[in-house]
């Protein structure tokens, strides 16, 4: 008998009970308290904002912002919303093709100019994303060594970015021609040691420049020196750094570092700069290998042309207005201040040990910390904060290391001393609200404390 189900859509038992696991999955993550949830603005970005979906009858309450990594207050600035208009008006707002066919605009390739220059490098290359830039230099690098038919070691920090491990992880899939080890959190004699194991031909050590979870600096002399005496190259991800850092805002790997100390450079543009997208900054070799071998770079739609021109935009205030970073210091050193006084004999203390902090200069970056143990207690403390009008970011695992969960606060130059003072008034109003309850008491998972 005929039957007017085509073939295709008539599935067996088996197939149409794939991936019914998901739900239960869903539900176990959730009863964990580490299900994500995305927030919605209904406002730019800046150190106020709203969120959308409030009722209607509900007075519109901007929440001071202490989540975002717009750094230098750009992400909303008149001379970016300039530029990034005037060139949409005049190239559009798409690039409509990949940098190898004819995606590439004048706009690209001035802004791959000028991030050489604030880099002090010889050439750099724009990436569509910052985890694209990642996993491009590492595919890349990959692959070179297994077409020279060489081996390759790749040396990871244990707490770098997702998009460095997975770099790592996918380049070593399937081969025997490359591994990727792991060495303890800024520990140059567990570095030391696996160099000094290592009969790789070719040797990678990639770290974080500033750790976006921690707030603690990268040791790139400890770094530097540890490749040089072992031939490997030195990868620096300065996303957190770029623009915050150095004298002219150029990260963390300074103007003056040579290129053979970090012969790989990435930064991305959608945090201190305001904008969108990431580059690789390295010599006219690794750029050129970049271009011909990197996957993500080859095979993506290149970033809207008017992205690019805000970009370069918001350079001409890095240079400019150097009192921006002066701004965000003062900011994050009033923060730090306040919760020595505040968290004294609260068993609580912001980021890192007291030694590992001084040791990695992290005080003065704009990522601070505040770690709380459970992932029920961050929730809590988050949804807390939001009720007093202070939006901060619950970190649960696997983004951090289990029993780690924190409150990442993260500072704007943007932000005014009251700003602070109000966030201050707000943690010590919590802390002592979890003081008053029973000891046997424990916090309730909210969905409203939920961030990654």
């Amino acid at each position: 008998m005929a039957t007017d189900t085509p073939a295709s859509a008539r599935l067996s038992p088996q197939s149409s009970a794939s991936f019914t696991h998901l739900e239960d999955l869903l539900t176990q993550r959730e009863q964990a308290g580490r299900y994500r949830r995305r927030l919605t603005l209904d406002s730019p970005q800046g150190p106020h904002v709203s969120l959308a979906g409030q009722a209607a009858d509900a007075e519109a309450r901007p929440l001071l912002n202490f989540t975002a990594n717009d750094y230098l207050g750009l992400a909303n600035h008149p001379a970016l919303v300039e530029a990034g208009c005037r060139a949409a008006r005049e190239f559009g707002v798409g690039s409509g093709s990949a940098h190898l066919v004819n995606g590439h605009q004048r706009a690209h390739h001035q802004l791959e100019a000028r991030l050489a220059e604030l880099t002090g490098r010889p050439r750099a290359l724009l990436f569509s994303t910052g985890f694209m830039a990642n996993l491009g230099v590492i595919d890349a690098l990959a692959s070179a060594s297994r077409e020279a038919g060489r081996s390759l070691e790749i040396f990871h920090d244990r707490l770098n970015h997702a998009s460095l491990l997975d770099g790592a992880r996918l380049a070593s899939s399937g081969t025997t021609a490359v591994r990727s080890r792991r060495f303890h959190h800024r520990d140059l004699e567990d570095l030391e040691r696996q160099l000094t194991r290592s009969r790789a031909d070719d040797k990678l050590v990639i770290s974080d420049g500033v750790f976006s979870m921690d707030g603690d600096c990268a040791d790139i002399a400890g770094l530097s020196q540890a490749c040089a005496r072992h031939g490997a190259w030195l990868m620096i991800d300065d996303a957190h750094g770029l623009g915050v850092l150095g004298e002219h805002g150029e990260g963390l790997v300074g103007r003056a570092t040579p290129l053979a100390d970090v012969p790989v450079l990435v930064g991305t543009l959608g945090k201190a700069l305001g904008s969108s997208g990431a580059f690789v900054a390295g010599s006219d070799a690794l750029i050129e290998s970049l271009i011909q071998l990197a996957r993500p770079y080859i095979y993506t739609t290149a970033q809207p042309p008017h992205v690019a021109a805000a970009t370069l935009a918001a350079l001409e205030i890095v240079a400019r207005e150097p009192q921006r970073r002066e701004q965000l210091q003062a900011r994050v050193q009033q923060f730090r201040e306040g919760c020595t006084h505040l968290l004294a004999g609260s068993g609580l203390a912001l980021g890192l040990s007291s030694t590992d902090r001084e040791a990695s200069s992290a005080a003065l970056t704009p990522i601070q910390p505040l770690i709380l143990g459970s992932e029920a207690r961050a929730l809590a403390w988050s949804a807390a904060l939001r009720e007093r009008g202070v939006l901060v970011s619950a970190i649960r695992p696997p983004t951090v290391p289990a029993g780690s969960s924190r409150l990442r606060f993260t500072f704007s130059a943007e932000h005014t001393a009251e700003d602070i003072a109000v966030l201050l008034d707000a943690l010590e109003a919590v802390l002592a609200a979890e003081k008053a309850q029973p000891r046997s008491a424990s916090p309730t998972i909210s969905p409203e404390g939920v961030t990654p």
